[in-house]
């Protein structure tokens, strides 16, 4: 639409701005707004922090959770962390209005529970992805999926599975 044809369309209708905010914006097709974490899809991977530039989601683990943190104040809305994620537990949505008062509110946080090795105790995974990783194996190899990379390899030093390889 040129630039004339806009006015002459502002002029024939007698609107010449949009009705934002008193109606809500439309937002084009493919816009990136705020992210948003499933917390019941989430395995806490932490491919979502390893592809964040500003660094806006970190992951840590603390007192037996892995906690997930998205903070909008340092993304940069370029979707990457819902490119990369592997369960699909990160989704940009169309929300762009994210004014706030609050700190608190421009965060949010996963809380996971963190797997323990069965042999060494240490843990080393979240619970979730553990046992998604386990569902994925052959039934006789689930059981090292249990056991922290550490415990696994001494394991495999000890034994040697014919054709398969641990």
């Amino acid at each position: 639409m040129g630039r004339l044809s806009i006015l002459a369309e502002g002029l024939a209708s007698h609107v010449v701005t949009e009705a934002y905010p008193k109606a809500p914006a439309e937002v084009p097709e493919g816009f990136r707004g705020r992210p948003r974490i499933d917390g019941g899809r989430c395995v806490g991977c932490g491919a979502c922090a390893n592809a964040c530039p500003p660094n806006a989601i970190s992951v840590r683990d603390e007192g037996g959770f892995r906690v997930v943190k998205l903070f909008l104040g340092r993304c940069i809305f370029c979707g990457r962390c819902a490119d990369v994620c592997p369960k699909e537990a990160v989704v940009i949505t169309r929300e762009f209005e994210l004014a706030s008062l609050s700190r608190e509110d421009l965060s949010q946080e996963v809380r996971l529970a963190l797997a323990r090795c069965a042999v060494c105790g240490r843990p080393y995974a979240t619970l979730r992805e553990v046992r998604d990783v386990a569902s994925k194996l052959p039934e006789g190899l689930r059981p090292l999926a249990y056991l922290c990379p550490d415990c696994r390899e001494a394991l495999a030093g000890k034994y040697v599975v014919i054709g398969r390889g641990l």
